[in-house]
């Protein structure tokens, strides 16, 4: 009763956490955190059916303890880890949705961002003349 998940490789943060508020740079963490919550969603799903697998199989292995006629402490302590594992299976989803959720509210801060600020990155983007610095006309 083993998963065959195996860890993605990618690293658990995916995007450093740092000072560069410009708008393409937070364009880019927020479409890099939107991805790793979409994969982490999927991988989720996967762990999801992994678990419910093996408690499933752990209760026809209890069936069969009690079928062969063994002790039945063995056939109890086997119907627990399925039952634990149906709990597990529970948080493991509720874990899905919450990565899923905080994926689409990702996605919509982007869109959002890029709605309020895109147009006046396309003007600074363009000019050749400095732009002043934050805070300089609230003098």
């Amino acid at each position: 009763m083993s998963s065959d998940l195996a860890p993605s490789g990618a690293s658990p943060v995916p995007v450093p956490a740092d000072d560069d508020n410009r708008y393409k740079a937070v364009q880019a963490k927020l479409k890099t955190l939107a991805s790793a919550l979409d994969d982490a969603g999927l991988e989720l799903e996967a762990l999801v059916r992994s678990v419910k697998a093996n408690a499933q199989r752990a209760q026809d292995v209890a069936r069969d303890i009690g079928t062969a006629g063994l002790d039945g402490k063995f056939v109890e302590l086997t119907s627990n880890v399925s039952v634990a594992l149906g709990g597990a299976a529970v948080q493991v989803k509720k874990l899905s949705d919450t990565a899923q959720e905080t994926a689409d509210l990702t996605h919509q801060t982007r869109r959002s961002h890029s709605k309020l600020y895109g147009a006046l990155d396309e003007i600074r983007s363009n000019r050749r003349e400095k732009t002043p610095k934050p805070g300089f006309f609230n003098r």
